[in-house]
Protein backbone atom coordinates (compact mmCIF):
# COMPACT_ATOMS: atom_id res chain seq x y z
CA UNK A 1 0.00 0.00 0.00
CA UNK A 2 1.02 3.73 -0.69
CA UNK A 3 2.44 6.06 2.47
CA UNK A 4 -0.79 7.90 2.04
CA UNK A 5 -3.24 4.91 2.96
CA UNK A 6 -4.32 6.92 6.22
CA UNK A 7 -5.45 9.36 4.14
CA UNK A 8 -7.16 7.30 1.72
CA UNK A 9 -8.71 5.46 4.93
CA UNK A 10 -9.71 8.62 6.23
CA UNK A 11 -11.38 9.89 3.07
CA UNK A 12 -13.48 6.53 2.70
CA UNK A 13 -14.85 6.81 6.21
CA UNK A 14 -15.56 10.43 5.45
CA UNK A 15 -17.57 9.44 2.04
CA UNK A 16 -19.37 6.44 4.21
CA UNK A 17 -20.32 9.15 7.11
CA UNK A 18 -21.00 11.42 4.58
CA UNK A 19 -23.29 9.08 2.51
CA UNK A 20 -24.90 7.35 5.54
CA UNK A 21 -25.85 10.67 6.84
CA UNK A 22 -27.98 11.57 3.93
CA UNK A 23 -25.23 13.56 2.63
CA UNK A 24 -26.26 13.06 -1.14
CA UNK A 25 -29.31 14.05 -0.80
CA UNK A 26 -31.28 17.01 -2.98
CA UNK A 27 -29.09 20.39 -2.64
CA UNK A 28 -31.19 23.43 -2.08
CA UNK A 29 -28.54 24.76 -4.73
CA UNK A 30 -29.66 22.49 -7.48
CA UNK A 31 -32.82 20.80 -6.43
CA UNK A 32 -33.30 19.74 -10.00
CA UNK A 33 -29.71 18.37 -10.57
CA UNK A 34 -29.54 14.68 -8.85
CA UNK A 35 -26.69 14.41 -6.78
CA UNK A 36 -23.11 13.17 -7.63
CA UNK A 37 -21.32 10.36 -5.45
CA UNK A 38 -17.94 11.81 -4.68
CA UNK A 39 -18.23 14.93 -6.80
CA UNK A 40 -20.68 17.06 -4.53
CA UNK A 41 -18.36 16.30 -1.35
CA UNK A 42 -15.67 17.82 0.57
CA UNK A 43 -13.62 14.83 -0.63
CA UNK A 44 -13.85 16.21 -4.03
CA UNK A 45 -10.55 18.42 -4.81
CA UNK A 46 -13.19 20.30 -7.04
CA UNK A 47 -16.01 20.26 -5.22
CA UNK A 48 -17.76 24.22 -5.60
CA UNK A 49 -14.41 25.35 -6.98
CA UNK A 50 -14.79 28.69 -9.00
CA UNK A 51 -10.76 28.42 -9.42
CA UNK A 52 -9.38 26.23 -12.48
CA UNK A 53 -10.13 22.25 -12.04
CA UNK A 54 -7.46 20.87 -10.19
CA UNK A 55 -6.36 17.76 -11.99
CA UNK A 56 -8.41 14.09 -10.88
CA UNK A 57 -4.85 12.38 -11.39
CA UNK A 58 -3.97 13.20 -7.94
CA UNK A 59 -7.22 11.99 -6.39
CA UNK A 60 -6.81 9.39 -3.78
CA UNK A 61 -9.62 7.44 -5.66
CA UNK A 62 -7.80 7.27 -9.32
CA UNK A 63 -5.83 4.09 -7.08
CA UNK A 64 -9.64 2.56 -8.08
CA UNK A 65 -9.76 3.32 -11.17
CA UNK A 66 -9.12 1.20 -13.88
CA UNK A 67 -6.33 2.45 -15.97
CA UNK A 68 -8.67 2.58 -19.43
CA UNK A 69 -10.80 5.00 -17.59
CA UNK A 70 -8.20 7.34 -16.08
CA UNK A 71 -8.09 9.75 -18.74
CA UNK A 72 -11.93 10.24 -18.84
CA UNK A 73 -13.33 13.57 -17.41
CA UNK A 74 -14.50 12.29 -14.64
CA UNK A 75 -12.70 9.00 -13.36
CA UNK A 76 -13.89 8.30 -10.25
CA UNK A 77 -17.10 7.59 -12.02
CA UNK A 78 -15.76 4.51 -13.76
CA UNK A 79 -14.85 2.63 -10.40
CA UNK A 80 -16.11 -0.94 -10.39
CA UNK A 81 -18.27 -1.11 -7.17
CA UNK A 82 -19.40 -4.57 -7.10
CA UNK A 83 -18.25 -8.00 -9.08
CA UNK A 84 -20.67 -7.32 -11.58
CA UNK A 85 -18.49 -4.29 -12.50
CA UNK A 86 -20.92 -1.47 -11.62
CA UNK A 87 -19.89 1.77 -12.19
CA UNK A 88 -21.03 5.37 -10.79
CA UNK A 89 -21.82 5.59 -14.64
CA UNK A 90 -23.43 2.74 -14.93
CA UNK A 91 -25.23 3.19 -12.12
CA UNK A 92 -26.48 6.89 -13.08
CA UNK A 93 -28.18 5.36 -16.66
CA UNK A 94 -30.00 2.33 -14.41
CA UNK A 95 -30.78 2.70 -11.09
CA UNK A 96 -32.74 5.07 -8.77
CA UNK A 97 -30.77 7.07 -5.93
CA UNK A 98 -31.44 4.55 -3.14
CA UNK A 99 -29.94 1.96 -4.97
CA UNK A 100 -26.70 4.29 -6.03
CA UNK A 101 -26.55 4.94 -2.40
CA UNK A 102 -26.90 1.07 -1.62
CA UNK A 103 -24.01 -0.07 -3.97
CA UNK A 104 -21.62 2.92 -3.10
CA UNK A 105 -22.49 2.23 0.61
CA UNK A 106 -21.40 -1.56 0.10
CA UNK A 107 -18.79 -0.86 -2.24
CA UNK A 108 -16.79 2.05 0.67
CA UNK A 109 -17.76 -0.87 3.58
CA UNK A 110 -15.74 -3.18 1.62
CA UNK A 111 -12.80 -1.56 0.27
CA UNK A 112 -12.55 0.59 4.40
CA UNK A 113 -12.24 -3.16 5.81
CA UNK A 114 -9.92 -4.64 2.73
CA UNK A 115 -7.39 -1.77 3.63
CA UNK A 116 -7.50 -1.55 7.43
CA UNK A 117 -6.95 -5.33 7.20
CA UNK A 118 -3.63 -4.70 4.80
CA UNK A 119 -2.64 -2.44 7.06
CA UNK A 120 -3.14 -4.21 10.27
CA UNK A 121 -1.19 -7.25 8.64
CA UNK A 122 1.77 -4.72 7.39
CA UNK A 123 2.06 -3.30 11.20
CA UNK A 124 2.17 -6.64 13.22
CA UNK A 125 4.92 -7.90 10.73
Amino acid sequence: MPNNNRDLLDLLKFELCFLEEGGYGRSPHSPRRPPQIFEDTLSCMNFNSQAERIPCSVCQLMQFVPANCASEAIPCRHIPLDPKGRTLTSLYETATQQEVEEVVGNWLRATIQRLERERASTTSA
